[in-house]
C-alpha cells in the first residue's frame, strides 16, 4: 500500500456532540466490494503480468532501445497502478475497522499475494542500475517521452552503492510481510484495540477519546487523561519496546548489509534531500528552542495562573477561549472558503472530497487513529481520513489533510511513477493549507482575546510542527544508535524520550511520573523510521513560502500550482527556485522560524 500521508501526532482532541452528519468512505471507486469480480479479475492479470513482464525484459534491459524501453516503463507503471489500487482498498477498509477479523485477512491475503506476484520483478531496478552511466544518458535524452521518466530512475540509481545481489533482494522482498509489515500491524492493532480507565468517567475511553483529555479545559481532567494513558502504557511498555527493539534491529541489519553510512541515510535518500540539509534544519530547530518552545511556554505558564506547567497542561486551552464545539459543516466551509479567498481552483479541487464519499471523518470503534490523505492511484483520487470532534485543532487538520489531497490530485497527471512527492515536499500543500485557513480566521477575529486565542493556538500548532517533530527525529537518532550497541529495556528507550522531551520543550515544565513512556503511542517510529522531520521541512518551507506571498513576489498563485503540479518530478531546489528560495542554505530555515518567532513576539505585546 502506498505511504499514508499523516499529521504529526498530535495529542487529540476531545468528545463533542452536535457535529452534524459526517461524512464516511464509499471505497466503490476502487472496488464494489472484497469479493467483487474486479479484485479477482486484477489479482489474476497481475499475476501474469508480473511474469511476463520478468519473461519479456530479465536480463535483456540494458540491450534495449528507446521505444523498447519505454514501453517497459509504462508496462512496469501499469503493474504499479494496479498493485497500488488493490493494496489501497484493502488497506482503507481495513483502517476503517482495524478490529474486524475479516477485513485484517483480506488485507493480509492481498499483501501476501501482491508480494509474492511482484516478487519476480525485483530484478527491474537491480539491472537498471547496473546499465553503464554513459549508456543511461543517452537513453532518456532519446525523446521528450523517455525523458520525463529520468527524475524517477535518477533516484533509483542513488541506490546504487547500497544494492544487493538479486538474490538477497527478492529475499528481502518475499519476507518484508513477516517483518516490518507484521510488526506495524500488530501496533495498529493493540492500538486500537486499547482501553483507558479514566478517574471520574464511567465507561472506558478509546486512545484517540483519552489523548483527547489533554486539551480539555478543565485541568483535573487533563491530568486524568494523562495518568490513565502513563497507566496502560506501563502496563504494556514490554510489548511497544520488543516492537521497537525488532524494527530497528531489523533496521540496522538491513543498513549494514546495503551499507548505509547511518540510520538516517536511507530517509534522506528516499525523501531525496541531502543530508547535510536536513543537519542544517535540525541545528537551526534545536538553536531556536530557546526563543520559541521555551519562551512560549513560560508565557502559556502566565496565562494558566500556574508557576509550573505540567505536561497536561501543554495543549490546554487558553481561560479566554470560547468552549464551543464547531460543526462539520462550519469546519467545511471554513475551510473552503480559506482556500477559495486564495484561488478559487483550489477550493473547486477540494469540494468533491466532501460531495462524493472521499473523507471518512466519525470516530468509531476500532478506526485507526489520527488523520490521513491516502493518494490511492492516480487514475483513481485520493481519500481523506480524520477523526473530526469538533475542535479548532480539528478544522486545521482538515485544512491540513484537504491540502494533501488538493496536492496529490494536481499531480495525478504525472503518472503512477511520477506523482508522488518525496515527503520532504509532501508537506508543502498541508501545511500551506493550514496557513491559508489561519490567516483568514485571523483576519476576522473580533477582538484582542480572540486574535491572542487564534495566534496562541498557531503558535502551539508550529512548535507541534517544528520543535516536537525534531524532537522526534533527535530521539529516533538516538534510539537506532543505542539499539546498535544492544538490546534496549523499556527503561533505556523511557530515558531517551526524557532526553529530548526536557531539551525541547525547556524549564517551565514538570514531568509526571509515567510521561517517560509516551513514546509508545506514536505511530511514525514504527511506521515510517525518520519520517517526523519532514513535518519540520514542511512547516518551514511553508513559511517561506507563504513571507514570499506576502511579499507580493508576482504570479505567486501560477508558480504554487506549477509546484503542486510537478509532483516528484523535480528536486526541491527546482520546485523552490521559482520563488527565490533554497533549503540548502542556512539562513532559509532561519527565516521560517523568525515567523513563529514573529508571532510569540506579538503575544508577548500583548502582556503589556
Amino acid at each position: 500500500m502506498p505511504i499514508r500521508l499523516a499529521r504529526p501526532a498530535f495529542d487529540a482532541d476531545a468528545r463533542a456532540g452536535g457535529l452534524g452528519d459526517l461524512p464516511q468512505w464509499d471505497l466503490s471507486d476502487l472496488y464494489a466490494a472484497p469479493d467483487a469480480p474486479e479484485v479477482a479479475r486484477d489479482l489474476h492479470w497481475l499475476e501474469g503480468e508480473c511474469a511476463a513482464f520478468a519473461a519479456d525484459y530479465e536480463g535483456k534491459l540494458a540491450g534495449l532501445d528507446a521505444g523498447a524501453m519505454l514501453e517497459c516503463i509504462r508496462r512496469y507503471e501499469r503493474i504499479e497502478a494496479v498493485a497500488g489500487r488493490l493494496m489501497s482498498y484493502a488497506g482503507l477498509r481495513y483502517y476503517q475497522n482495524t478490529l474486524d477479523a475479516d477485513r485484517a485477512k483480506f488485507l493480509s491475503d492481498c499483501q501476501d499475494k501482491v508480494t509474492n506476484d511482484t516478487t519476480p520483478l525485483v530484478f527491474f531496478s537491480l539491472e537498471f542500475n547496473r546499465i553503464d552511466d554513459e549508456a543511461y544518458k543517452t537513453l532518456f535524452a532519446a525523446t521528450a517521452e523517455i525523458a520525463r521518466y529520468k527524475p524517477v530512475f535518477d533516484r533509483m540509481r542513488a541506490m546504487r552503492p547500497h544494492q544487493l545481489s538479486d538474490e538477497l533482494e527478492r529475499f528481502l522482498h518475499d519476507q518484508s510481510v513477516v517483518g516490518a509489515a507484521a510488526w506495524n500491524r500488530l501496533f495498529d492493532e493493540t492500538m486500537a484495540g486499547l482501553e483507558f480507565t479514566v478517574a471520574g468517567e464511567d465507561e472506558p475511553f478509546s486512545l484517540e477519546a483519552t489523548l483527547n483529555l489533554m486539551s480539555d479545559p478543565d485541568r483535573p481532567r487533563r491530568e486524568a487523561g494523562a495518568r490513565a494513558l502513563a497507566e496502560v502504557f506501563q502496563r504494556d511498555i514490554k510489548l511497544f519496546a520488543r516492537v521497537h527493539n525488532t524494527l530497528a534491529k531489523e533496521k540496522q541489519i538491513e543498513d549494514r548489509w546495503r551499507k548505509m553510512p547511518d540510520p538516517q541515510y536511507g530517509r534522506h535518500l528516499a525523501n531525496h534531500v541531502e543530508p547535510e540539509v536536513v543537519a542544517a534544519l535540525r541545528d537551526a530547530v534545536v538553536a531556536a528552542y530557546p526563543r520559541l518552545s521555551h519562551r512560549y511556554y513560560r508565557l502559556k505558564a502566565k496565562w494558566l495562573g500556574l508557576e509550573r506547567l505540567q505536561v497536561w497542561d501543554r495543549n490546554a486551552p487558553l481561560p479566554i477561549e470560547e468552549k464551543r464545539t464547531i460543526g462539520w459543516l462550519e469546519a467545511r466551509d471554513t475551510v473552503l472558503g480559506a482556500y477559495a479567498a486564495f484561488a478559487p481552483a483550489m477550493a473547486g479541487i477540494a469540494q468533491p472530497f466532501f460531495e462524493r464519499g472521499w473523507i471518512d471523518a466519525a470516530v468509531k470503534p476500532g478506526k485507526a487513529p489520527g488523520a490521513f490523505a491516502h493518494p490511492t492511484v492516480t487514475e483513481v483520487h485520493p481519500y481523506v481520513m480524520l477523526n473530526y470532534l469538533g475542535k479548532p485543532r480539528d478544522v486545521m487538520t482538515l485544512a491540513h489533510e484537504l491540502g494533501h489531497g488538493v496536492h496529490q490530485v494536481l499531480a495525478a497527471p504525472q503518472g503512477e511513477m511520477l506523482a508522488s512527492t518525496p515527503l520532504t515536499l509532501a508537506e508543502t500543500a498541508s501545511v500551506f493549507g493550514e496557513m491559508l485557513t489561519f490567516r483568514r480566521l485571523l483576519a476576522g477575529a473580533k477582538d484582542k482575546a480572540a486574535r491572542k486565542v487564534l495566534l496562541a493556538g498557531k503558535v502551539e500548532d508550529m512548535i507541534n510542527t517544528v520543535v516536537r517533530q525534531i524532537a522526534f527525529y533527535d530521539f529516533e537518532c538516538k534510539l537506532h544508535a543505542a539499539r546498535a550497541e544492544g538490546e534496549l529495556t523499556p527503561d533505556d528507550i523511557n530515558a531517551l524520550w526524557m532526553s529530548v522531551q526536557a531539551q525541547s520543550l525547556g524549564d517551565a515544565f514538570d514531568f509526571m511520573d509515567g510521561y517517560e513512556t509516551f513514546w509508545a503511542y506514536v505511530p511514525h517510529f514504527v511506521h515510517s523510521p525518520f519520517y517526523v522531520y519532514a513535518y519540520a521541512f514542511g512547516d518551514g518551507l511553508v513559511n517561506a513560502l507563504y513571507a514570499a506571498y506576502e511579499d507580493g513576489l508576482p504570479d505567486f498563485e501560477e508558480k504554487y500550482f506549477a509546484m503542486l503540479k510537478a509532483g516528484g518530478s523535480k528536486h526541491h531546489k527546482d520546485l523552490l527556485a521559482p520563488f527565490g528560495l533554497d533549503a540548502s542554505d542556512p539562513a532559509f530555515w532561519d527565516k521560517g522560524l523568525g515567523m513563529i518567532g514573529a508571532m510569540i513576539d506579538e503575544l508577548e505585546a500583548m502582556e503589556d
